[in-house]
């Protein structure tokens, strides 16, 4: 692949025009608002002047609801050998396209499983899909030479290919992604008008639960309207899930106790089935689960902390597999826990306190 063009400038399509760029490809920039084009080339994601010819590839990267539009025009308009998108549907864009009788054999529908909770192109780095799986959705009808370059697009931009059938991504995706945002927000919601006090007890917990529900409703509502089915039918049993579990704690406030201890087998049977789901959630680079043991290291919020404690972990020869920050409710203050290795958590504790750290047991 020498040129591409990416139609439609946020954080998804920056992000790719940055790593593509970064990897010798020469990136033309398109947006139904050409100063955020100009933006992301001034972030050297690439060029918005429009291509002299047809280029490699062109990626569209605009939410659902515009994406059979957009790439129906680039494709009457003959922009590229290869044609693809990165929305987070991929069966309704395809019948969209199936309806308006467009030739689909240089088309493959794709989608990056990376994001943040911010948008736009301020946003996007050239490392955003590094190690994350990317679907590709090919039919029979698509041609080998736009299979191998969506392969190679996903392979410069460091990610996972992974083939699925379109209806089963969008199943999938509404069971990993779509569903778990909106019951995010769902608890967000609740701290909207509770106390001050309650609010400033919040800890990593609440932290975790609700940090996806910081991204703009209105990106949301693209995906959301494109995938509707599927996520109502999760709710569904996420719904009748809640009315069991609520049936078990009013059990628990029972004076019979045989009430109570039906209530405790509910709250206790819902509490191991999450258990259950929990453990499937990949690991480290999509491999298998692996339990970590955390040190906890308190810290002050000073320049240079984070980077002292990595530093310090190195000379213990301890590889950090992941970190976690708990910052101090109204304190300049915090605990870092480091997730490694359960064999080296005692050597790394040992080198930590004698270089001065204070753990937290």
């Amino acid at each position: 692949m020498r040129t591409a063009l990416v139609i439609g400038t946020g954080l998804i399509g920056t992000s790719a025009a940055l790593a593509l760029q970064s990897r010798g490809v020469l990136v033309h920039l398109a947006d139904h608002d050409p100063e955020q084009a100009r933006t992301a080339a001034a972030l050297g994601a690439g060029t918005d002047e429009a291509p002299a010819g047809p280029v490699d590839l062109a990626i569209v990267a605009v939410p659902p609801a515009h994406v059979a539009s957009t790439l129906a025009d680039a494709m009457r308009r003959g922009t590229a050998r290869a044609y693809l998108d990165v929305a987070s549907v991929k069966a309704g864009p395809r019948r969209e396209l199936e309806a308006l009788g467009l030739d689909l054999s240089a088309y493959i529908g794709t989608h990056p499983m990376s994001g943040k909770e911010r948008s736009g192109p301020l946003a996007a780095t050239a490392d955003l899909f590094e190690g994350r799986p990317w679907v590709l959705t090919p039919t029979r009808e698509t041609e080998t030479e736009v299979l191998n370059l969506a392969l190679e697009l996903v392979a410069l931009c460091r990610a996972v290919p992974v083939v699925m059938d379109a209806d089963a991504h969008d199943r999938a995706v509404a069971l990993v992604s779509h569903m778990p945002h909106l019951v995010s927000s769902m608890v967000a919601a609740r701290l909207e008008n509770a106390e001050e006090t309650a609010v400033r007890l919040c800890g990593q917990g609440i932290r975790d639960v609700t940090r996806i529900a910081a991204s703009d409703p209105r990106m949301w509502i693209d995906i959301l309207s494109a995938n509707p089915g599927p996520v109502a039918d999760l709710l569904a049993d996420v719904a009748a899930d809640l009315d069991e579990t609520v049936q078990a704690l009013r059990s628990l406030q029972s004076s019979d106790e045989a009430k109570r201890q039906d209530g405790a087998f509910g709250i206790e049977t819902v509490l191991r089935r999450g258990n259950a789901g929990q453990v499937r959630v990949p690991g480290k680079h999509g491999s298998a689960p692996t339990a970590y043991e955390t040190v906890a290291v308190l810290i002050s919020d000073q320049p240079g902390q984070l980077a002292r404690i990595f530093a310090d972990a190195g000379m213990a020869g301890v590889n950090i597999e992941d970190v976690r920050i708990e910052h101090a409710t109204g304190q300049q203050a915090g605990v870092v826990q480091l997730l490694v290795d359960p064999k080296v958590a005692p050597a790394l504790a040992g080198a930590l306190r004698d270089r001065g750290w204070s753990l937290r047991q």
